[in-house]
Formats: structure tokens, C-alpha cells, sequence
């Protein structure tokens, strides 16, 4: 297609670079979602309690360096950070098969490969968010975020239905192979993007203790964005604990083999395109905040038509449940990204999203291990229930908030170097 018949942004070439690395990586992401815990289910016969370990560890980092992570990244060219995250997490997950292979893998070792693909993770997803206003600027940062998240959803559709033939065709440790192609694919397209930030110059003396306080003051003080970052927290807890518990539910009371399963998290990932391709019209006809409390009150309900499907069809009507849902989350996920990116200046960008970040994500390993503890007292059934509760009920701070008045943000006092005009070489950077 020539370059003059694309839509909008990705008529630029370095944010179809960006595009194409987001499509790769996210692919391998997953493929990793779907397998990693299939490696423990079938392969090492783990318990629930153990799967839920396995969820915890894979995202402690947040609570483990979530706040370092936004000073360190403020200090350093975002896109150096996603290139090398990328690739260090492409390796540790390529370890995966290769010790299933010599018969060494463990549970442990699971968790350790889990644990430094978590914490890698957090680097990459504060450096991800704070990159795109210096890429596209701020003015087009509903379309550049809906556009993300179109190619997330469209690869949360063919990730899983290509992981669940992969698992049972060459078992989950060896699936895992294509999830650290996809990763290292990702990082080798984001070296191509030409178009580089200047490294930010520290002050006389940087502190990261000083430098971590002002992020969590700028955040936390602003009622948006502590009111986004509070309805995340309580949404991401819970969701932890339904998707801790959802393969277990899947393959040992449903009965679905992992083709079946990959079924049900790709009609998953098709309710996340839909809500990428509605992203933007819903944020400007309803609102950009008005959407955000909507989004989840219109669909965490239906998640609950899950715990009660038994063997034959009702299952497939409840993934109908689960793809609402990643409708309703990328909707809404669109809308408060545009928002808390509007609203934070260039300096405080990494800061922003890794104090959101930490407050938002931090009660994912606990969720994970209230799912795989909630999963050995109540059964798989009933860790689903307590999830699909919690998250209907993460409406309430932002629908308590100034959000639920606000169609978009205040004007916007902190333009990023590509919304300035270009004067020459001097905008853009050579260097990683």
C-alpha cells in the first residue's frame, strides 16, 4: 500500500516502526500469557496454589521496583530502554525450553524466569507510555494510543489461537521459543525508529529518593490521576485473581484442551480490537472521562457468566462475558492514557507512569496469590466470582471523581518536543 493511502499517523515511518515492534512484541507477550502458565498446568503438574505463585511472581516487579523505575527511566532515552528490555526478555524466556530439554526445569526455576521477565517488563511498559508524546506529540495522543491498541487487541486474538495449536503440537515449554522471536523481533524494529530524544540532562545532584517523591506527589495530589490509578488498582487486583485461576478453571472443570483455551482468550482479544476501533469515536462523543467509569460499569459485570458455565456451550457464551470485558478495558484503557499522558509534563512523564504503575499494578502479585489461595479453599469456581466482584466494583473512584464531568482534558500547558515545530537537525538526535 503506498505510504500516501495509510490513515493518519502511520504515514510516518518511525510511528509505523514503533507500530510494527508494538505488533511483534505483543504477539510474543501473548503467547506468553497462555503458556507460561501451561508450562506449570501440564507440564510440571503444579497445583492452583502454585499457578497463583507463578501469576504473583511474574508481577511483583511492579512492587519491586516500580517507583525506582520512573526516576531511572526519566533519566535515559525511553526507546535505548524498550530496545534492550526487549531483548534481555526474549532471552530469559528462550531458557524456558531450552532446560526442559536437558530436564532441569523446576517450578523454582519457572518462578525465577517469571520473576526477571516481570521486573524487565515494568522498564519497559514506563519507557513505552512516556515515549509516545515525544514521538507523535501530544495533540494526536488518542489517535497514536488507539492505534497501539488496535494492533494489542488484534495480536490478543491471534496470540492465543496460535499459542494453543503451538501447545499442542510441541508442548508449552517449547511455544515459549515463538514468544522470545516475537520479543527480539520487537526490539530489532525499534532500533530502526530514526527519530531519537535528546538524553535528558540530569540536575546539579539527582537524587532518586527526591526524584521519586516528586512523581508521587504530581500523581497522587492530582484528583485524575490518582482517582485513575486507584480504579486501576482495584480493578487489577481483582482481575489478577480471576486470571490466576481461569486456565486452572478452564482445563481441570471445564475440560478444554489448549486449543480450546487459546479459544477463549483470542474471543477475549477480539472484544479488545472492537474496543480499540471504538476507542476514539466513544472518548469524543461521551467524553474522555466519562468513558473511562463507563466502560467498566457497562462490562466487568458479564464476567460472571463464567464460574457458572459448565462443559458444552455455556462456555462459549461466557467468553462472550470475557470479550465485553477487553472491550470495555481498551475503551477505557485508550481514554485514561490520552488523559494522564495530556495532563503530566515531558520531565514527569516516566515518574507519572511508573507511580500509576506501581499503585495501579502493585496488588497484581497479590491478586495472584488471593487467586491461587481463594482457588485451593473455594475451588477455581469461586476465585472467579470473588474477581468478577472486584472489578464491577472498581468503578467507584474515578466515577467519584472529576473525571465523571470531564469531556477532555484542560489545555495543555506542557507541549512535547514533536508537537514544537522542527527546525532542522537539531530535533532529531542521532545515538541510542
Amino acid at each position: 500500500m503506498p505510504r500516501s493511502a495509510l490513515p493518519g499517523l502511520l504515514r510516518d515511518p518511525d510511528f509505523g516502526r514503533l507500530f510494527a515492534a508494538t505488533a511483534l512484541g505483543q504477539l510474543g507477550d501473548r503467547i506468553t500469557f497462555l503458556a507460561l502458565p501451561l508450562v506449570a498446568v501440564t507440564a510440571l503438574r503444579a497445583d492452583a496454589f502454585q499457578v497463583g505463585l507463578l501469576a504473583a511472581m511474574a508481577s511483583v516487579g511492579s512492587l519491586l521496583v516500580g517507583l525506582p523505575a520512573g526516576a531511572w527511566v526519566d533519566r535515559m532515552r525511553k526507546r535505548s530502554v524498550m530496545i534492550s528490555t526487549d531483548l534481555v526478555r526474549a532471552t530469559a524466556l528462550a531458557t524456558v525450553p531450552v532446560l526442559w530439554w536437558a530436564d532441569r526445569l523446576t517450578v523454582l526455576g519457572l518462578y525465577a524466569i517469571a520473576l526477571i521477565h516481570g521486573v524487565l517488563t515494568v522498564f519497559f511498559d514506563v519507557a513505552y507510555v512516556s515515549y509516545l508524546p515525544h514521538l507523535v506529540g501530544r495533540g494526536r495522543l488518542v489517535e497514536g494510543n488507539a492505534k497501539l491498541s488496535a494492533v494489542r487487541s488484534a495480536t490478543s486474538i491471534g496470540g492465543p489461537a496460535l499459542a494453543g495449536p503451538l501447545v499442542g503440537l510441541v508442548g508449552a515449554p517449547v511455544t515459549l521459543l515463538a514468544s522470545a522471536a516475537g520479543l527480539a523481533a520487537s526490539g530489532l524494529f525499534a532500533l530502526t525508529i530514526r527519530t531519537r530524544e535528546r538524553k535528558p540532562e540530569p540536575g546539579d545532584r539527582p537524587r532518586l529518593g527526591r526524584e521519586i517523591a516528586e512523581g508521587l506527589t504530581f500523581t497522587l495530589r492530582h484528583p485524575a490521576l490518582r482517582a485513575i490509578a486507584l480504579g486501576d488498582a482495584l480493578f487489577n487486583l481483582s482481575l489478577a485473581v480471576y486470571l490466576s485461576m481461569l486456565p486452572v478453571f478452564l482445563e481441570r472443570e471445564v475440560g478444554l484442551r489448549p486449543f480450546g483455551i487459546g479459544l477463549i482468550l483470542s474471543g477475549m482479544g477480539c472484544g479488545a480490537l472492537v474496543g480499540a476501533l471504538l476507542a476514539k469515536t466513544l472518548s469524543e462523543r461521551l467524553g474522555h472521562g466519562s468513558v473511562i467509569w463507563l466502560a467498566s460499569l457497562v462490562t466487568c459485570p458479564s464476567t460472571v457468566l463464567m464460574p457458572m458455565a459448565r462443559p458444552g456451550w455455556s462456555v462459549y457464551v461466557a467468553a462472550i462475558g470475557l470479550a465485553a470485558l477487553s472491550l470495555g478495558g481498551v475503551v477505557r484503557f485508550v481514554a485514561q492514557s490520552s488523559v494522564q499522558q495530556a495532563l503530566t509534563p515531558d520531565r514527569l512523564l516516566g515518574r507519572m507512569s511508573a507511580t500509576s504503575r506501581f499503585v495501579s499494578w502493585g496488588g497484581i502479585p497479590v491478586g495472584g496469590l488471593l487467586g491461587g489461595a481463594s482457588g485451593s479453599v473455594c475451588g477455581a469456581a469461586g476465585a472467579l466470582w470473588i474477581g468478577a466482584v472486584g472489578m464491577t466494583l472498581s468503578v467507584l473512584p474515578t466515577f467519584l471523581s472529576p473525571l465523571r464531568a470531564m469531556r477532555t482534558p484542560p489545555p495543555q500547558a506542557f507541549p512535547s518536543r514533536a508537537d514544537r515545530p522542527r527546525g532542522g537537525a537539531a530535533d532529531r538526535v542521532q545515538g541510542v
